[in-house]
């Protein structure tokens, strides 16, 4: 198979004009083409008024697949992708604590491999934790066990669903390949910033479970991991809580992948003596602005595209204060949601279903907060710092969960907002005006101050006035890591595999799920020695 890069398509192309664009950089006749397909796609908007697509295109031909690269320069052989997925030869079923995505995908490996594991989560089944979810957003009644952070899908089920990555990690395409086989939409296998959506990705948690199942995996919902068993430094069997009632599963290899917001877990782990160190994280608010606006200053005219969709960004600035500041997680098309988990605390997250056709667009606003700033030695020190911030929100922000709100200008002149602009907040049904000043650290206000001015400047509208921030964001990663050695188990705790975001070792859906696979590998590999 040849693959084709930097291949220049319009933004109305079709597989005829793919196929006739690859032909002639190939310099072949179209008939000599068995297939092509899209490898590759990301949208070049540098020029305004020339936007495109830049693609990597794989080609199937009838002849010297050699003789066309030499030719072509822009062309090299490649092979199609496999897994390679090895048999597991344990006697004892692994347990996979957490069932976002670093516990699904570890999950579903073993599953695979013939290893039948058992999977606990504290939450409820993604149908369930909908209406949780749901009923939250319209009342204010907290459901502490199911909610935005846990249930089946782990915290990511309720945000954009976005499975752009850093990692150059192979597996990924192993994770892309499965949420396809599951349901997710194909250009997830293509597109440089592919997302599911929170709707698609529902349907696809749920698939991936019932392959599992299928495959004489067991899922147990509402079960919550309460104690770790030891024995001569080795997992001997675990404690969870399940209907009010303690039960022991026994177990030699466990996957701790409990998520960034399992914080009793972090302490009961802490009180276990279990090595652990803080580790630098953001805080910050959410920040949106009308989507068409946004979509102008991306795409020009070129905006409202349905090729294109709902416009992205991604920035980031680095201050006199020696801080930097940067958006994360960007929902285009999408809204911003209340995503706490504990009682008298309040957090946001971003979401967007797959059409992202909302009337705005929205993005974490984030500074960068490490232990130096708690003036404290316990690795639990950011953790604390969290629920603080966010037991203030929740008191600014009133009854039922109400979220601060604040216009941008107030918050450039540190003065209470009073009533909207063209930006209404997405956050719904409850949220207060407040001045987000008065509740948040100065250092972390100042900065996010500087930024939007900084970021105004590299991506027009964003400093205006009307735009809404939502207090607070918190939970972009994990506080903390929980200390591992190259077999990926606790440097104490032989058996113990701490895993994905919440151990401090991935960070997005496509990085926690490859963090699972490798986990899985390891108790696939032990298994076979």
């Amino acid at each position: 198979m040849i693959r084709v890069n930097n291949i220049h398509l319009d933004l109305n192309y079709d597989d005829s004009t793919v196929k006739k664009t690859v032909a002639k950089e190939l310099r072949i006749e179209q008939k000599s083409i068995k297939n092509c397909f899209i490898f590759r796609r990301s949208v070049d908007a540098r020029k305004k008024n020339n936007i495109f697509f830049l693609a990597s295109i794989d080609v199937e031909v009838n002849g010297n697949e050699e003789r066309i690269c030499r030719i072509c320069k822009n062309a090299s052989i490649v092979k199609k992708y496999r897994y390679d997925l090895k048999k597991y030869n344990g006697n004892t079923s692994p347990v996979i604590v957490g069932m976002g995505p670093a516990g699904l995908f570890a999950a579903l490996i073993l599953a695979q491999s013939g290893a039948k594991p058992i999977v606990i989560e504290r939450g409820r089944d993604v149908d369930s934790r909908t209406k949780d979810v749901n009923d939250f957003w319209t009342s204010g009644r907290l459901n502490t066990s199911s909610n935005v952070q846990f249930g089946e899908g782990g915290a990511g089920t309720f945000s954009d669903g976005k499975l752009n990555t850093g990692t150059k990690d192979m597996r990924q395409r192993k994770v892309l390949e499965e949420f396809v086989r599951h349901g997710a939409p194909d250009e997830i296998l293509y597109d440089a910033k592919p997302h599911i959506g929170t709707d698609k990705l529902k349907v696809t948690v749920k698939n991936i479970r019932k392959e599992i199942a299928a495959l004489g995996g067991t899922v147990m919902f509402e079960t919550k991991l309460t104690g770790i068993n030891i024995y001569e430094n080795k997992i001997n069997s675990i404690t969870v809580e399940k209907n009010g009632k303690n039960e022991i599963i026994e177990a030699d290899n466990i996957i701790l992948a409990i998520g960034h917001s399992a914080r009793d877990t972090f302490e009961m782990l802490y009180n276990l003596k279990l090595p652990i160190e803080s580790k630098p994280f953001s805080a910050g608010v959410r920040i949106e602005h009308l989507r068409e606006e946004i979509d102008k200053s991306q795409y020009g005219r070129f905006a409202g595209s349905k090729r294109l969709g709902a416009a992205n960004y991604k920035m980031n600035a680095h201050l006199d204060n020696g801080r930097g500041v940067y958006t994360f997680c960007m929902c285009p098309g999408g809204k911003v949601v209340n995503a706490s988990s504990e009682k008298g605390m309040l957090c946001t997250n971003g979401m967007s279903e797959f059409a992202r056709n909302e009337i705005n667009s929205n993005a974490a606003l984030l500074v960068g907060v490490s232990q130096k700033d708690f003036n404290s030695e316990n690795p639990l020190s950011g953790m604390y710092f969290q629920r603080n911030i966010e037991q203030k929100a929740f008191i600014a922000g009133g009854e039922n969960y109400s979220a601060p709100v604040q216009r941008v200008d107030d918050f450039l002149n540190n003065k209470k907002s009073t009533s909207f602009g063209n930006v209404i907040p997405s956050i719904g049904p409850y949220h207060t005006l407040s001045n987000i000043n008065s509740f948040l650290p100065e250092y972390l206000c100042k900065s996010m101050k500087q930024g939007i001015i900084t970021m105004g400047q590299k991506l027009k509208g964003f400093d205006d006035g009307d735009a809404i921030l939502t207090a607070v964001e918190t939970r972009s990663s994990s506080p903390i890591r929980i200390l591992r050695n190259d077999t990926l188990q606790s440097v104490a705790v032989k058996g113990l595999y701490p895993c994905g975001e919440g151990a401090g070792y991935a960070g997005g859906i496509i990085s926690a799920a490859v963090d699972g696979i490798k986990c899985a590998e390891k108790i696939i590999e032990k298994s076979n020695k």
